[in-house]
């Protein structure tokens, strides 16, 4: 039987140790949260106790990783305060985590690393976008997760593939939530890019049990009404306030591909609409 860590079971990693429980693998799953410990192990889920930190990691970090070939990461950058996209270059908390991770990687039998990154890393441009697009992002946590990609992806220890999605919603997550009855909204003709949590949990195994590696993929479903279309349906479905655009101003966005993640992984999606 196959082992996998999971470093992050919060909204996606959780479901995908269940899912790779499922699929015959064992797996080791980490929380920073002692309360979910009981949760994680009476799903069949090894359990540890793991917190990152800019020079230490607390939790038995040699445990969770021994035994197991492949590693995901799965840890958002969560910079808040004077972390947040307003910090100077030199506060590079998410990055100096996993430089103090990388070690432990490399000392470990760990010989794949899937990285949860994002399409943030591509900034604020407008037009078509593939993972050929040179990444230029505009905010401190984009910048910090393709400084990240490329620490991984430059380490000769182990082989890394980078999964860079978009927004993430699920039965349980709707940025119409946010959205609903909010006044003067821009970009109503941007298209969105966003990607179904069981779409992401497939992609993830698709990566994982044909041994994918050494590649960047873009993670968003090729589905991409306007803004204004998409979170005016929502808020119908939901019967939320409708949301208001401004349509004084041309619309800017980008249209994020993932074509390669058909083409080349050999995936197809379950959820075709949103």
């Amino acid at each position: 039987m196959k082992q996998i860590s999971i470093l992050g079971c919060g909204w996606l990693g959780f479901p995908l140790a269940k899912a790779l429980l499922e699929n015959g693998f064992s797996v080791k799953g980490s929380t920073t949260s002692e309360g979910k410990l009981a949760e994680l192990k009476a799903l069949n889920i090894d359990p540890f106790l793991v917190a990152l930190d800019s020079k230490s990691i607390t939790g038995s970090i040699e445990n969770f990783l021994s035994g197991s070939k492949t590693l995901v990461i799965d840890i958002p950058p969560q910079l808040r305060g004077k972390n947040s996209d307003s910090a100077t270059a030199n506060e590079k908390v998410f990055v100096e985590k996993m430089k103090t991770l990388i070690p432990y990687i490399e000392k470990s039998r760990i010989e794949n690393v899937l990285f949860v990154s994002s399409t943030s890393v591509y900034g604020k441009a407008n037009g078509t976008i593939t993972e050929e697009t040179i990444a230029k992002p505009d905010t401190e946590s984009g910048k910090q997760l393709l400084e990240v990609e490329a620490l991984l992806l430059n380490n000769p220890n182990f082989k890394t593939t980078i999964l860079r999605f978009g927004g993430l919603i699920g039965e349980d997550r709707n940025p119409i939530t946010f959205l609903a009855g909010k006044e003067n909204l821009e970009n109503p003709e941007a298209p969105i890019n966003f990607i179904h949590q069981e779409d992401c949990i497939g992609i993830i195994l698709k990566i994982i049990t044909t041994d994918s590696w050494n590649e960047i993929y873009n993670g968003v479903c090729p589905f991409h009404p306007t803004r204004e279309t998409y979170y005016t349906q929502k808020a119908t479905e939901l019967v939320l306030p409708l949301p208001q655009f401004n349509h004084s101003r041309p619309s800017n966005g980008k249209l994020i591909l993932s074509d390669k993640v058909e083409t080349v992984l050999g995936y197809t999606f379950i959820k075709t609409e949103l």
